[in-house]
């Protein structure tokens, strides 16, 4: 099994970070275009625009330009708060990974959190591809925890 993980500090309170991280907006404002990434439809059990347990993804990425595109399904299989922490856990259901399972972790540092991308995955095509597909991983990670520290740095709310 292979690993990514993306840490970073935002100068912002716990509870705003997990609000903006946990709603659609968020998650279609941290949408990389890395690979031509898109979201394509997003189902919460509620309806409601927080991305709760069960809640569905339809993504899909355009790597090679005029290619054809692949489409996938991520599911949020875990979600919970606690007073320190917070963390959400998205799945492949379908797609083209062999595995895939995305932990989204948030920890309190005083008035600061910590922002933690942690990605286990297989291709299915064995471990040099694995590690080929790093670099592209850090791209969209780090854009994601940019994109989090532009909206939300100072901010005290």
């Amino acid at each position: 099994m292979a690993i990514f993980t993306r840490r970073s500090t935002v100068d912002a309170p716990l509870e705003t970070v997990w609000a903006f991280h946990s709603t659609i907006d968020g998650l279609l404002e941290l949408t990389p275009a890395v690979a031509n990434l898109q979201v394509e439809a997003i189902r919460v059990p509620d309806g409601g625009d927080v991305l709760r347990e069960g809640s569905e993804i339809d993504l899909s990425v355009g790597p090679l330009p005029g290619g054809p595109r692949q489409h996938f399904t991520s599911v949020i299989t875990e979600r919970e708060e606690l007073a320190d922490e917070a963390y959400f856990v998205d799945e492949m259901e379908t797609g083209p990974m062999a595995t895939w399972r995305h932990t989204h972790r948030f920890r309190r540092v005083g008035d600061r959190t910590q922002l933690i991308d942690h990605v286990e995955y297989e291709s299915g095509y064995g471990d040099l591809v694995d590690r080929a597909l790093q670099p592209g991983f850090a791209l969209a990670f780090a854009y994601r925890h940019r994109k989090t520290r532009e909206k939300l740095d100072g901010d005290e709310t």
